[in-house]
């Protein structure tokens, strides 16, 4: 594996992730009684040990614990699709446009009044458009 993930890879390996926890809720005792709320300390914990990964600087590490972030993602989103409620796509496509919605320098610069020949915006200024558009529900 690189930095950038296994050779090859095309998304694969997150289907496969998908597959494996839907398998799991469907033949795991366990992990299908969870619900949202009882998987909160998880997450919580999970998302503790994101932190001090980060913080120890170790790539490795920050690694393994995003995955554990990452199944409690797949893990929610599993619960939410066997109610009815919504998919894991869902939550990718909701994503998908909330970035490029609060992104407009990147995807609609125009809206912005933008060309190519402005200069750059500074961190600071993506910030800012990042916040307004946060505001202004988008």
């Amino acid at each position: 594996m690189t930095a950038a993930g296994p050779q090859g890879s095309s998304g694969s390996s997150l289907e496969e992730l998908v597959r494996v926890m839907r398998r799991l809720r469907a033949e795991c005792a366990w992990k299908a009684e969870q619900t949202h709320t009882s998987l909160v300390p998880y997450l919580r914990e999970e998302t503790e040990e994101l932190v001090e990964a980060i913080a120890e600087g170790d790539p490795a590490h920050v690694c393994e614990e995003l995955g554990d972030v990452l199944l409690q993602v797949v893990f929610h989103a599993a619960v939410a699709e066997q109610a009815g409620q919504f998919t894991i796509d869902d939550v990718a496509a909701g994503l998908v446009a909330k970035l490029r919605r609060r992104n407009p320098h990147v995807f609609d610069p125009a809206s912005l009044g933008r060309t190519p020949d402005s200069p750059p915006l500074s961190p600071t200024e993506i910030d800012a458009i990042w916040q307004q558009v946060k505001r202004t529900g988008g």
